[in-house]
């Protein structure tokens, strides 16, 4: 549930990132065996649920289903969940977050739910939950984690977990990490990681809002230019069944959104985040909106400074056909500023990916890597392969045998005619993202089928999970009905 106000994104409009464009196609690497995409949702389980209207201003969209993420059971590579938001409001979050789980490799799913929200058996102060995410940790054990409110007025926001032992067939009650009952105590955009080094161990992260110091008048907060969205961290040691007080990250006046979480080989943490702006924000500054990354070295006890990736310049994500939309209504909503992050697990090398408009006002799926743990990053280069119309929503994974794969979408197939054709791709590189070839994986289908949600919505991420040597994709699509969720197997 992204923040978008309009003065920010042109404020990310204006930044600008120096990249160089990849070549592709040089040292070829071989082609995935793209499977068919799997229908992977169905009908809502949530479509009487009576509760989340916000007034006569709200709309719900039945029936559809929007930003999945994917894992795969490193105990049974058979084993993979995905999770996703169900009925979608256009004012901010859904009726409920569904599980789909799989014990054949993605090509059946069956579903069921944690209960993050009133709609799905939870608490009832919590009308609305989004933001799903889902990982394992070296035994197998998964862990679910969803941002819960009470309406799109947001005065009540709460981040939750729930684990399972089975493989996603049955989940345990909610575990309640942070719930904050204001709105300037917003949190936001989380994040779960299941550590593969240390048994039982598993953090999360999210940003939450708040102002520098204590005792703030209204009036003050009302004057303020120095809102922070801090990064926040809690950690299981034993599994889910405790986690650590949360706490900030770095007490930095910055606004770190986008938190994500890998561990290298050695056990280090690193977290990475898009910081929207840093300072005071009266004084907009262009050099303080970048990509970032900060390491723990103990278990996420204490963090680094923030490490700069690049600057962020993330152009508005606008129709081709309307170029100058007058709300953000017609244009497409996406994680596009959002990062995505990979370790290759044999060699320790980090892979960062977001969209950026380098310079100019169209959006191209960047990646920077790291080969020293996140102390340095290359220069962004380019994944998309598309010249003059946007990419975005970029995720990046590693699979056993050190394959960089990327998968995205764009618009290089729109035409003048109604609609806005989109396709989903796949960039994969066999050589540690020195060259890259492209795979076509679905599409065209109609991005305006999406719901509106500040813009046409399909999610601000989707899921890429390696599979040994192979991957599962997992997106969603207006193919069918306003919007469902599919999984592609790419097999060597």
């Amino acid at each position: 549930m992204a923040i978008q106000p309009k003065s920010l994104v042109r404020r990310l409009c204006l930044a600008v990132l120096v990249g160089s464009f990849l070549l592709v196609g040089q040292a070829r690497a071989a082609d995935y065996v793209l499977g068919p995409p799997v229908l992977v949702s169905g009908p809502s389980p949530f479509a009487a649920c009576p509760v989340g209207s916000a007034g006569s201003s709200s709309v719900v969209y039945p029936n559809t289903e929007v930003e999945p993420f994917v894992a795969v059971n490193p105990t049974n590579p058979l084993n993979i969940i995905g999770v996703f938001q169900q009925d979608r409001w256009n004012d901010g979050g859904a009726r409920g977050l569904l599980a789909a789980r799989s014990f054949d490799g993605g090509a059946s799913w069956v579903h069921n739910f944690a209960s993050f929200s009133a709609c799905s058996g939870g608490d009832s102060d919590y009308e609305r939950t989004t933001d799903p995410w889902v990982s394992f940790d070296d035994v197998g054990r998964a862990y679910q984690i969803a941002l819960s409110i009470d309406s799109a007025a947001v005065n009540l926001s709460a981040v939750l977990v729930s684990t399972s032992t089975d493989g996603g067939a049955t989940w345990t009650a909610p575990v309640t990490l942070i719930r904050d009952e204001d709105p300037i105590n917003f949190n936001d955009k989380q994040s779960i990681t299941g550590d593969w080094t240390r048994a039982g161990y598993a953090y999360a992260t999210w940003i939450r809002g708040a102002f520098p110091g204590e005792n703030r008048s209204l009036r003050s907060v009302q004057r303020s230019g120095a809102y922070r969205g801090q990064p926040m961290f809690s950690r299981t040691t034993d599994g889910g069944q405790s986690w650590s007080t949360p706490a900030p990250m770095t007490n930095q006046n910055i606004y770190a959104q986008g938190n994500q979480i890998v561990v290298l080989p050695d056990g280090t943490l690193v977290d990475v985040f898009a910081a929207l702006f840093k300072g005071s924000g009266r004084q907009p500054n262009d050099n303080q909106v970048f990509m970032a990354v900060i390491r723990s070295n103990d278990g996420g006890r204490h963090w680094s400074a923030p490490v700069k990736i690049a600057p962020l310049g993330t152009a508005l994500l606008t129709d081709p056909d309307n170029p100058n939309p007058t709300s953000l209504d017609e244009t497409v909503r996406a994680g596009d500023y959002l990062p995505d992050i990979a370790v290759d697990r044999a060699t320790g090398a980090l892979y960062v990916v977001w969209a950026d408009g380098l310079g100019t006002n169209v959006n191209h799926v960047v990646l920077s890597k790291s080969t020293d743990g996140g102390r340095h990053w290359s220069t962004p280069q380019v994944i998309s392969q598309t010249s003059g119309t946007h990419a975005f929503n970029g995720t990046v994974e590693v699979t056993s045998d050190g394959t960089v794969a990327v998968m995205y979408y764009d618009f290089r197939n729109n035409t003048p005619a109604p609609g806005l054709p989109t396709d989903i791709w796949l960039a994969h590189s066999s050589d540690a993202g020195e060259t890259w070839s492209e795979q076509h994986v679905t599409g065209p289908f109609d991005m305006t089928q999406a719901p509106v949600a500040r813009g046409f919505f399909l999610g601000d991420y989707h899921g890429l999970a390696a599979v040994d040597n192979d991957l599962l994709l997992f997106f969603s699509s207006t193919q069918g009905d306003p919007a469902n969720v599919y999984s592609v197997r790419a097999a060597r």
